[in-house]
């Protein structure tokens, strides 16, 4: 079964061709970071219009690169929440459009089930059931996934996601966005131990996890700092943030694993990129007897693939929308 996937909640324009859930024909992507870089952070309203730019020329990036036609695809897949409203507009209305036009069935994709999903294309052999850690730049939650369309949160944070955290403290820092790869970059110079910095503990869910109270005690530091004319140790506070953010989501995630029962472990999202996360995970899951699949970098941010993938199996399910499909800046998975 060929898909043609769009993927647009953010500040990527994202159009793939996928087979049958887990090989990727073509995977064309536009990125908006530069730009929104100048304004510190995703500008709504200027994602959408480069959206509407953008995704009609991807489609027929996607198409030839693939060497297919349109007659070749089987279904249309997009993300309908959760995300920016005005981004996820852009694409549930042109993916409507093809839809109609071709005369081909319509997915509708959660976004963060995509996420899951992407480590389907990098590892063959992954089934569910399995414990997924989806961390990125709007969510942080621990998902129980029962299977390829059953699956649910057991844990998320309260407040701000993790990758929240590196983009406003980097900001703060005078680093640029996105932050987590550029907070990543000044870490390496630095020592985790060179803070003592706060970890959140949620008194009526030992899963859920909190970081406003980490990026608001940094922001203070470095504000004080400031005003008292001292010198910060940048590289320092960045390690030491890495380890916050890290001893937040890792333990977690192996307590969510060891209580419902999965021995396998599978992390999505931006920031799973980040190499100190993906470190501790890896050792954590050793030392406890743990399968862990790290999906390769260039999955882990927003794209289209991941949304094709996961599209094959809602199409297994059924699970088709017609014309009257919305977007949703919030969805439960």
């Amino acid at each position: 079964m060929l898909i043609l996937a769009f993927e647009s909640s953010c500040d990527e324009t994202a159009a793939a061709v996928v087979r049958d859930g887990r090989e990727v024909l073509s995977d064309a992507i536009l990125s908006q970071a530069d730009m929104h870089a100048l304004y510190g952070g995703v500008v709504p309203e200027i994602a959408s219009r480069k959206h509407v730019e953008a995704i009609a020329a991807l489609t027929d990036q996607a198409l030839r690169e693939a060497g297919v036609t349109r007659d070749d695809i089987d279904a249309v897949a997009v993300t309908y929440g959760p995300g920016l409203i005005g981004a996820l507009l852009v694409g549930v209305s042109f993916a409507k459009s093809v839809a109609f036009a071709w005369d081909k069935p319509l997915i509708p994709v959660h976004h963060l089930r995509g996420h899951i999903a992407a480590n389907y294309l990098a590892f063959p052999e992954l089934e569910p059931p399995f414990l997924a850690l989806c961390i990125s730049g709007g969510n942080s939650m621990l998902v129980d996934v029962r299977d390829y369309t059953d699956m649910s949160i057991v844990g998320a944070t309260r407040d701000d996601a993790a990758g929240e955290c590196f983009d406003k403290i980097a900001r703060v820092l005078g680093l640029p966005y996105p932050g987590g790869k550029p907070m990543e970059e000044l870490a390496k110079g630095g020592s985790d131990t060179a803070y003592v910095l706060p970890r959140s503990k949620v008194a009526d869910c030992d899963l859920d996890m909190s970081f406003s109270g980490l990026k608001t005690a940094v922001v203070n530091l470095v504000h004080n700092a400031e005003q008292k004319g001292e010198a910060i140790d940048r590289p320092g506070l960045a390690a030491s943030v890495a380890a916050a953010i890290s001893d937040e989501l890792v333990p977690r995630t192996i307590e969510a694993a060891r209580r419902y029962g999965h021995h396998t472990v599978a992390a999505a999202g931006g920031v799973a990129a980040n190499s100190r996360i993906r470190g501790d995970l890896q050792r954590a899951c050793e030392e406890n007897g743990l399968k862990l699949y790290l999906p390769p970098l260039k999955l882990c941010g927003d794209n289209g693939a991941m949304i094709g993938s996961q599209a094959y199996y809602e199409s297994l399910c059924q699970h088709y929308a017609d014309m009257s499909l919305n977007a949703y800046a919030n969805l439960e998975i």
